[in-house]
């Protein structure tokens, strides 16, 4: 259990500094916009490409990622199926979809990782598949429903070409799917770089909580809701039941999908729905909410499956 509550309570500190710096502006009325475009444009690419231009690209074959991949569809799924029905709009669905089924595999699921499942690196495949697979999806698609749609077709086609994030992932898996090695004076500083990226956004998320309503209560309730629930409740059923009934995962590996399906949304999912501007309250109130519920339920997780 001290990995659950050591993860949580890290991440708590620093959004806490961050509703403080907000409360007193500190960092004037655009301090949040400064923080989202900072970690969108360059500390996020550059802490993607030094995480992925070194890792082992062999876990993307194991069963447990596409326990992974198959929950997190299913996940997503139900909640665009929704949305579509009761036209949320397409970058609004696409913000509550990842809310509903992108884990925190990074600042939270490494701690996690290694206190409640003893390993850092099984995390790995999350981390991979999220970003190899779901980021440049994701991101696309929100490129194409606001401005990207309106420019000709070959400027669509290369979207992804065009995303820091996706270009980041990308040219990190290509170097390690190569074999090539960075040299240390180029990969230093991009690490150094790079560990702005989850300060900047937990301070962010703290800042955007300055003078908001309770959440769930808004227009955005039904959204967020949804979310939550598939998120808290829906995505480590899921990952389970495909884990015992079509992988027959038992033991350590079925408590390390059915764990890291039920890590809660990622924070750096406010970063997308602020920098396109869509669903930026969806995002924020599905964030909060499942790392609230996720507590008890990695709590029981691990005591059920552990």
């Amino acid at each position: 259990m001290q990995g659950v509550l050591t993860g949580f309570a890290v991440i708590a500190v620093v959004i806490g500094v961050g509703y403080v710096i907000g409360r007193r502006g500190h960092l004037g009325d655009n301090g949040r916009e400064v923080l989202t475009k900072l970690a969108f444009h360059v500390a996020s690419p550059a802490l993607l490409f030094t995480t992925l231009a070194q890792a082992d690209l062999s876990v993307i074959f194991s069963s447990r990622l596409l326990v992974t991949a198959m929950s997190t569809a299913a996940a997503a799924g139900v909640f665009v199926t929704v949305g579509v029905v009761r036209r949320w709009g397409l970058g609004r669905t696409t913000i509550g979809a990842l809310c509903s089924s992108y884990v925190n595999s990074g600042n939270l699921g490494i701690p996690i990782a290694v206190y409640v499942l003893g390993d850092a690196s099984l995390v790995a495949p999350v981390l991979l598949f999220q970003q190899i697979m779901v980021t440049p999806i994701a991101l696309t698609v929100l490129d194409l429903s606001g401005t990207g749609e309106k420019g000709p077709l070959w400027q669509r086609l290369i979207t992804p070409l065009r995303n820091p994030i996706a270009v980041g992932s990308l040219s990190g898996v290509a170097l390690s799917a190569a074999g090539l090695t960075v040299p240390g004076p180029v990969l230093d500083p991009l690490r150094l770089i790079g560990g702005m990226s989850v300060p900047a956004v937990l301070l962010a998320f703290g800042i955007s909580l300055c003078g908001s309503s309770l959440p769930g209560r808004g227009s955005d309730r039904g959204p967020v809701l949804l979310s939550v629930v598939l998120k808290a409740v829906g995505q480590p059923l899921a990952a389970w039941a495909l884990a015992v009934g079509v992988f027959g995962l038992r033991g350590a590996p079925l408590l390390d999908v059915v764990v890291t399906s039920a890590l809660p949304a990622a924070q750096n999912l406010f970063t997308y729905a602020s920098r396109y501007r869509v669903g930026e309250t969806l995002a924020r109130e599905s964030i909060l909410l499942s790392t609230i519920l996720a507590v008890p339920v990695l709590v029981v997780i691990a005591a059920v499956l552990g």
